[in-house]
């Protein structure tokens, strides 16, 4: 489906990042975009330079950790369009502190931002979603497998997982769909300095791009693929099925 012409589409996160692709992707496409982000310069950045571009782009200002932010989001987006096809849930933070230095507060902060999020937009968002919906919660390879200091990422990013499953059943009797995707190692920086040993650590020869994301976001959020739901797509160029043999 390539037309996503007047499409009302919401991302979290969107201001930096695999988000930003992500909803620049969609308004290129005709959807008309709502961005949620904490980040304001960078929201009005991207939302001015789609404008420019005459794509449809709106942001939101707000933090997804809180339950307040989060209506107001939804708040706009219904009193704007009173509906909604597709939510991309993205937000997420990435910090690695060591065990013993993570604190409670801390550790709140990552499960609140990244999973309770994803739940909150979940549960209000699809309220303004007619049948065909579409939920894609990002998730992480690190769901399923970790680096040492990566408690509350993990966590979060594991509850994405099990969660993504737990509302494709609550939300099924809507026809409203909920999948996941795993990122593996998605470089948002310089990609050219990424060596030779980063990329032959994926069974497809390089490290992952945004992009890699983005089509996976329209492989599931798209009315055609119906028959999808409940399901948590690895998108990580094989590196979580190669395995390693230290000689």
């Amino acid at each position: 489906m390539n037309n996503w012409n007047n499409k009302i589409v919401l991302i979290t996160g969107a201001a930096n990042g695999i988000g930003k692709a992500i909803a620049a992707s969609y308004a290129k496409r005709g959807a008309n975009v709502y961005i949620v982000d904490v980040d304001r310069k960078n929201g009005d950045k991207l939302t001015e330079k789609l404008e420019r571009g005459g794509y449809k782009a709106t942001f939101i200002p707000g933090d997804v950790s809180r339950e307040k932010d989060v209506l107001q989001a939804l708040e706009k987006v219904k009193g704007e369009t009173n509906k909604l096809h597709v939510i991309i849930n993205n937000a997420g933070i990435s910090t690695f502190p060591p065990l013993e230095e993570l604190e409670f507060s801390q550790w709140e902060r990552i499960l609140h931002t990244n999973l309770s999020s994803a739940y909150m937009f979940s549960k209000y968002g699809s309220k303004l979603m007619e049948e065909g919906g579409a939920i894609v919660n990002i998730s992480s390879t690190r769901a399923i497998m970790s680096e040492p200091n990566s408690e509350a990422y993990a966590a979060s990013k594991g509850g994405i997982v099990a969660l993504t499953h737990a509302l494709a059943a609550s939300l099924a009797p809507k026809k409203i769909r909920v999948n996941a995707i795993s990122p593996g190692w998605i470089e948002t920086g310089n990609y050219d300095e990424l060596r030779h040993v980063d990329h032959e650590q994926h069974l497809s020869g390089r490290v992952g791009k945004p992009e890699d994301i983005v089509r996976a976001c329209f492989f599931l959020s798209d009315p055609e693929n119906d028959f999808i739901t409940g399901e948590n797509l690895v998108v990580d160029g094989g590196m979580t099925r190669k395995m390693i043999y230290h000689h």
